[in-house]
């Protein structure tokens, strides 16, 4: 428990090696990653510093990026890391995760399978369950919203066509692009993906809303069912 342990504090550490008045001083650009998460963890505990507490995530993690998806509770796994420290870690990773999606929502246009994959393999390409979401568009090709569908895989129990176009109905869309992930890093569509791609390209056409590609991201890679005359 944090709250009965010595702390052992960045204030301790020598002023040169404090990350804050670092930062202050050559801006945030210089300081490590560690330095970084160490500012957010803020204290550390009778045996190691804020700093090595970060560097002991950071290891134990692999790396910044495999903080991106963790909760509480995993964080938690490292001694020193209490539930406060903990949440505090989990709604900076979500804010960044939230400001990233922001700035790639913000281009102007996504006209082709690279543009669509580069909107979102930021925020999905480390997601631990299936989640599907659509880029919908405008007559010219613009982002209006990326709305989620569903988590937990692509069936006909979960997907149903009305739920993918209910948001893109009531935001007038001209058209949409589906994108989901695969935990697995392997890109390759299952029969379900195909199936359901298929089904809702069906539907777009009746309804006058077209589905111009399906993207699947796993990992650094993703696959284009458009580029892949899947449909």
């Amino acid at each position: 428990m944090e709250g009965l342990q010595t702390n052992f504090t960045i204030k301790e550490l020598p002023a040169e090696e404090r990350p804050r008045e670092k930062l202050l001083k050559k801006g945030s650009k210089y300081l490590s990653t560690s330095e970084l998460l160490a500012l957010i963890i803020r204290t550390g505990n009778k045996e190691r510093t804020a700093v090595e507490l970060a560097q002991d995530l950071l290891s134990f993690y692999g790396g910044l990026e495999g903080l991106l998806d963790l909760s509480c509770e995993e964080l938690q796994k490292i001694n020193g890391i209490g539930t406060a420290k903990a949440a505090q870690i989990n709604a900076v990773t979500e804010l960044s995760r939230r400001i990233s999606a922001l700035k790639n929502q913000k281009r102007d246009l996504v006209s082709n399978p690279i543009q669509a994959a580069e909107l979102l393999a930021g925020e999905m390409r480390f997601l631990k369950q299936e989640v599907l979401r659509v880029i919908l568009l405008d007559v010219k090709n613009k982002v209006i919203a990326v709305p989620e569908i569903s988590r937990g895989g692509l069936s006909s129990s979960i997907v149903h066509p009305r739920e993918v176009f209910k948001e893109a109905i009531r935001r007038s869309s001209a058209a949409m692009i589906l994108v989901h992930n695969h935990p697995s890093g392997d890109p390759s569509p299952s029969a379900d993906d195909i199936s359901i791609t298929k089904k809702l390209v069906k539907t777009g056409k009746i309804i006058g809303i077209e589905v111009m590609d399906h993207i699947i991201i796993a990992g650094d890679k993703y696959l284009s069912f458009k580029e892949k005359a899947l449909f």
